[in-house]
């Protein structure tokens, strides 16, 4: 006879496939779990008296759902709501082993999520490696985020462009792209998995059944001014890396972001914009632009904002769709990782920036 209680839980973050197997264990099928899921990602409470679950569901698994649903809310809680403007909010969200990591709330219903505490690149723009990889997230960590964000408004884009390179923890970011591309009901070119150009993304994204939108981490077009920024990202030339994305953009049929930091005097050349022209033209291919966010510690600055305008327009006017992204949390000093930072030190961001907390 089966038990009515879930199976504890391992120490490692949740993955969405042992979530999986311990519901089996409770006697439940695939179009259970996926039911579970389903209601999970898209806010649908499973309140057994009152809901098809009440005949749906494996007996055993309708009495431990108090205590699955109690887990699944548990991980991922708003630590603080950080508004930049309507539409822009940074949240600190506290994992359940009292981590942080950080999501964004995004114009038009698009959120970013993080998909690791702290990060191995090193890139040296960017706060969120400052302190090196902490862990990894479970998918079911990255999913959870955007329950949480749902909690707040409807999301119909996630981009997993936060803390962490995707693809130095890829399994979990694939299961978690599974879930909310098949039961969470976010269209698959809305789900945009970012990366800095590892080759396993290229190999694995098209063999998934969900197959996302693709972000690459550009920065330079010179390989030598590339690596200095990236210190730890694949040393593959930038040629190389554009024309994989190509390739996988015209099989998908979703153009490729290339999202590029603009840090005045360092890759804000005409030259780097006439390489960029070459590299582009022709190609499936968006170019977004985000104006470098102030850190503390760090020399660079943010071109003016007659020189990004003059960079974009020439870039539009060669033909190359090209945007300036708003680099959400400049008010706060929130670029990525800052607010987990600032909360490690022990600094109260509310004398910067009204503080609504979770």
């Amino acid at each position: 006879m089966r038990t009515a209680t879930l199976i504890p839980a391992t120490e490692s973050p949740l993955r969405i496939s042992q979530l999986r197997q311990r519901l089996s264990a409770l006697g439940a099928k695939d179009c259970h779990a996926d039911r579970l899921l389903r209601g999970w990602s898209q806010l649908r409470s499973f309140d057994v008296k009152g809901s098809p679950a009440a005949t749906f569901f494996p007996a055993a698994m309708r009495a431990a759902l108090p205590a699955i649903e109690a887990e699944l809310d548990g991980l991922a809680r708003l630590h603080g709501e950080y508004p930049a403007d309507e539409e822009v909010a940074r949240l600190l969200v506290e994992l359940n082993d009292g981590q942080m990591v950080e999501s964004v709330l995004l114009p038009r219903g698009g959120l970013c999520i993080s998909t690791q505490v702290g990060c191995a690149v090193g890139c040296v723009f960017c706060m969120s490696g400052r302190a090196g990889l902490i862990r990894q997230l479970g998918s079911a960590e990255i999913v959870a985020q955007v329950v949480l964000a749902r909690r707040r408004r409807a999301v119909s884009k996630v981009v997993f462009m936060g803390m962490g390179e995707p693809a130095h923890n890829l399994d979990n970011v694939l299961e978690a792209i599974a879930v909310l591309g098949l039961q969470g009901n976010i269209p698959h070119k809305n789900l945009v998995l970012s990366t800095v150009g590892d080759l396993r993304v290229f190999e694995r994204l098209p063999q998934q059944t969900v197959k996302p939108a693709l972000a690459l981490s550009l920065h330079s077009t010179d390989d030598a001014l590339r690596a200095t920024l990236l210190p730890q990202a694949p040393q593959i030339p930038v040629s190389e890396l554009v024309q994989r994305c190509e390739n996988y953009a015209r099989a998908t049929g979703y153009p490729t972001q290339y999202q590029w930091t603009l840090i005045e005097g360092l890759n804000d050349s005409d030259a780097e914009v006439a390489r960029i022209i070459e590299l582009l033209s022709g190609k499936y291919a968006i170019m977004n632009f985000i104006p470098f966010n102030d850190v503390d510690g760090l020399p660079y600055r943010r071109p003016t904002a007659e020189r990004m305008a003059r960079i974009v327009g020439t870039l539009k006017q060669s033909g190359i769709i090209t945007q300036l992204r708003d680099s959400a949390g400049q008010e706060v000093e929130g670029a990525c990782g800052q607010l987990r930072a600032r909360h490690a030190s022990g600094e109260d961001v509310r004398s910067r920036k009204t503080l609504r907390a979770g």
